[in-house]
């Protein structure tokens, strides 16, 4: 029972990206940075009902240096904002990013000069999880999603190239307004004059069609 199961001749063949990748993602050492209301699910998915010890994640390290994951559970103040590039930093290579709950993610209810309005301003973000706060299931499915996506990352030459890709594909991407159809563009601005509607034709929408459905 187990993996011999699976080895029934005895021998298994992989790339060293795929072992590196399997090994990565199944020893995962998350750094303790709790800020607000978030970081009580994130304690209680650590806790015997929710047990991620069997994701391999055994402990969670107060230190930045034996650490390679950050949950960012909570709204990110200015005053924090350099604190936690610090420890970022701080923090040996490969490493990732989890942005919990909206407030970390955007802001969330606090939108003003006090708040950093999405923890993707200070350091880069490798999944988003959205929840006001996430349950521990929820997070725990943001962990595995990272999983699957450690576990197909590059190593070497190509993963600087799979870098460069998404840096320059994030650049290019429209901000999340303009990426509505114009007529809820328009609702928001009603509801916030601060939003822009923006200068895109009437009737496209963002996957690039009008709203008849016919392809531009």
């Amino acid at each position: 029972m187990g993996i011999e199961e699976k080895l029934p001749s005895g021998f298994l063949l992989s790339t060293v990206e795929g072992l590196a990748g399997y090994f990565r993602k199944g020893s995962f050492w998350p750094a303790t940075f709790g800020l607000a209301c978030c970081a009580i699910e994130m304690m209680a998915t650590g806790a015997g009902r929710y047990d991620l010890a069997r994701f391999g994640m055994e402990v969670f390290r107060a230190s930045p240096r034996q650490a390679d994951l950050m949950i960012v559970a909570g709204r990110v103040s200015q005053k924090m904002a350099p604190v936690l590039r610090q420890i970022y930093d701080q923090m040996p290579n490969p490493k990732w990013v989890l942005s919990m709950g909206v407030c970390a993610s955007s802001g969330g209810m606090f939108n003003n000069y006090a708040i950093v309005q999405g923890v993707d301003h200070v350091v880069p973000v490798d999944i988003y999880l959205p929840g006001c706060p996430p349950r521990p299931e929820m997070l725990m499915d943001a962990i595995i999603k990272l999983r699957e996506e450690i576990q197909a990352m590059p190593l070497g030459v190509n993963r600087e190239k799979a870098a460069r890709a998404a840096e320059q594909a994030a650049m290019k991407a429209l901000p999340t307004i303009e990426m509505l159809p114009a007529s809820a563009r328009r609702g928001a601005h009603e509801l916030d004059p601060g939003i822009p509607v923006g200068h895109a034709h009437a009737g496209h929408t963002h996957a690039g069609h009008t709203q008849d459905g016919a392809a531009r």
